[in-house]
């Protein structure tokens, strides 16, 4: 089945009326608060940063896993910017979010919600189960967040959950 022009529009227009229902970024308020926080504990430069730290303070374990993780979110990374530079669309109009809109003007997917799940998905294939357990709380909540603060569609965090677990399920055979 091939969608035409006219779908697609009315695809699009009813992902941007759901997306924009869900956005809190112009409200004020702990909501807000919160939101803009999980939105950036997705954040590439500060995994890799905690990961990092991990393997310099970690037994062989730790240092192992931090590993994993690292050349997990890097190869995450470059399939997630490979399809934004090839779809190319436009993040939803608004202020908050400054940095990702200057560095990264592509919303889909949503690098974050493809890298927390991936997180997630890896965890569960080399543990620890309570590192699981709170990742897979804790990667659907980014996702959202991207949605609330204004930076994503609700299509661009869908296909980046898609994404994130097709990445941690291939990464997770493969370290």
């Amino acid at each position: 089945m091939k969608l035409a022009g006219s779908d697609l529009t009315l695809l699009l227009e009813i992902d941007a009326r759901l997306s924009n229902r869900m956005r809190i970024a112009e409200r004020q308020g702990r909501l807000r608060t919160f939101a803009a926080f999980l939105a950036h504990s997705g954040d590439s430069w500060f995994w890799l940063l905690a990961l990092a730290g991990l393997w310099l303070a970690g037994n062989d374990y730790w240092k192992s896993l931090a590993v994993s993780l690292a050349i997990g979110i890097t190869l995450t990374a470059v399939v997630v910017l490979t399809i934004k530079f090839l779809v190319r669309r436009k993040r939803p109009e608004g202020d908050w979010g400054g940095i990702y809109r200057s560095t990264d003007p592509h919303s889909f997917p949503s690098g974050h919600a493809a890298r927390a799940m991936m997180l997630a998905v890896l965890a569960l294939a080399l543990g620890p189960a309570w590192l699981a357990v709170v990742l897979i709380l804790w990667a659907p909540l980014v996702s959202l967040a991207r949605i609330a603060m204004g930076l994503h569609y609700l299509s661009d965090i869908l296909a980046g959950i898609i994404l994130g677990v097709i990445m941690g399920s291939v990464l997770g055979l493969a370290l």
